[in-house]
């Protein structure tokens, strides 16, 4: 499984996440699993494979950190979306939002990547004005929390 798929498997949980609020072990019990993987193979390709070590390790840190950080990370998004409630954006565009966000700034992984990525995700989950919107948030962000 590439960085990318994995990546799409971690927006997932995360966006489980907001619906079920369990804790962040549990989740990732649950769903990083063979038998949950191979239940969800059917409808999504991605599925079709167990992430490899690495990704794994990739999966349960973002996972387990984007949980922990929320507070602070939905904190920027309020910053940063001005005149925008957290509340009021789709669950879908708040879980990329705290993905790259959280990425940038905990996982050292390539802001340009990051935002390359979660633009790519925004168009396969949500539309294209939410990838305009999420590119003019991160772009807010980067400027002002990352790039000092």
């Amino acid at each position: 499984m590439s960085r990318r798929s994995a990546r799409e498997v971690v927006l997932h949980l995360i966006f489980s996440h907001d619906f079920l609020n369990n804790n962040a072990d549990e989740l990732l019990e649950n769903r990083l699993s063979g038998d949950s993987f191979a239940s969800l193979s059917d409808e999504y390709p991605l599925y079709e494979q167990l992430p490899a070590a690495a990704q794994i390790d990739y999966v349960q840190d973002t996972v387990r950190g984007v949980i922990e950080h929320t507070p602070e990370l939905d904190a920027y998004i309020e910053k940063y979306a001005v005149g925008w409630n957290v509340g009021r954006l789709s669950r879908i565009t708040r879980a990329i939002l705290r993905l790259c966000m959280y990425e940038t700034l905990y996982l050292q992984i390539p802001v340009a990547a990051s935002i390359n990525e979660a633009l790519e995700l925004a168009k396969k989950y949500d539309s294209d004005e939410a990838a305009s919107f999420i590119n003019g948030v991160l772009g807010s962000f980067i400027k002002k929390e990352v790039q000092k």
